[in-house]
């Protein structure tokens, strides 16, 4: 008989088509299966993005509500009370514009009058907070690892604490004159004791056995201060700076208004002499907003010195 030659006599032939066949058509379906969970987790990503971006912005707008509500009150009260001595935030602004800046390029947008007033009382606020930080960290790390001279010294430095910064300024215009270092002197004296005080029971808190352990590691005095000691306490360290930070900002005006030809206070004291309330307040307002920056830049600073430790501060109230 002959032969047959037709798809019944080679059974064998038709699986490897139909499975050429469907691995054909599963082949776009795979790619397809496989190009979906990209695709999704894409869309979570930005979701999540999102999601993110508005919980921050709701954090900011919550936590900025009350200011918020202040300046709101400030502009309601100045407009209905019509007070030259109390003027509508509005104009205080427009006039802070003109006042302090400018349109300049060059000069970063900053009057000539900023540049000149504004300059100067940082350079004071600079030089006498630094050396207040210097001297304060020593005698703060000398006080909390001597128990002699914490007891010699400790009367001594709650004596000037006790002081109101402001009762010295007699004594510092008599000492050095109508000078900067006068302005140093006093933003230094009242900044250097809180650093004293929080450096010294920051050291003096350090845990005893992270010192029985960097003793029986034969550590060298100056790796176990600079490697145990300092880092430990360095928490309570950079509470004082925050704080001395705002004092030392609050002197440096005070001086600058009883005892200075240059400044910010200086500026506030010659405007309010010359009936000139807006430029006043202008004044007012660019100290805020000094203070604000400058504790910007430190809580930027502090986050990176005590990276090492996990804590949410006053972000978690």
């Amino acid at each position: 008989m002959p032969s047959q030659t037709g798809p019944e006599s080679h059974p064998e032939t038709m699986p490897s088509r139909r499975s050429a066949g469907a691995a054909t058509v599963v082949e776009p379906a795979a790619s397809a299966a496989a190009e979906q969970p990209v695709t999704s987790g894409r869309t979570v990503d930005r979701s999540a993005h999102l999601g993110a971006g508005l919980r921050r912005l709701a954090k900011s707008v919550g936590a900025m509500w009350l200011l918020v509500v202040v300046l709101v009150g400030w502009e309601i009260y100045g407009r209905l009370n019509d007070s030259v001595f109390f003027p509508p935030l509005s104009k205080v602004l427009q006039h802070f514009g003109t006042m302090w800046l400018s349109s300049d390029a060059s000069g970063l947008y900053l009057s000539e009058l900023f540049w000149d007033q504004v300059t100067m009382s940082l350079s004071r606020f600079a030089r006498g907070w630094c050396l207040a930080v210097v001297v304060g960290i020593g005698v703060g790390v000398l006080l909390g690892r001597s128990r002699v001279a914490a007891r010699m010294y400790n009367p001594v430095v709650r004596f000037f604490t006790s002081i109101p910064n402001t009762v010295l300024l007699p004594i510092a215009v008599q000492i050095f004159g109508i000078t900067d270092g006068m302005n140093i002197f006093l933003i230094f004296l009242g900044s250097v004791w809180v650093i004293v005080i929080n450096t010294a029971d920051g050291v003096a808190g350090v845990d005893p056995m992270w010192l029985r352990s960097a003793r029986s590691l034969r550590l060298a005095k100056g790796t176990l201060y600079r490697r145990v000691i300092v880092p430990a306490a360095m928490p309570q360290v950079m509470a004082g700076l925050r704080v001395s930070l705002g004092i030392g900002l609050i002197l440096m005006v005070i001086s600058e208004l009883y005892a200075t030809t240059a400044g910010v206070g200086y500026q506030i004291v010659v405007a309010q002499s010359s009936f000139q309330y807006l430029s006043m307040w202008s004044a007012f307002v660019l100290i805020g907003l000094i203070g604000i920056i400058l504790n910007a830049v430190f809580s930027v600073v502090e986050r990176r010195v005590l990276r090492w430790q996990r804590r949410a501060g006053l972000a978690g109230l």
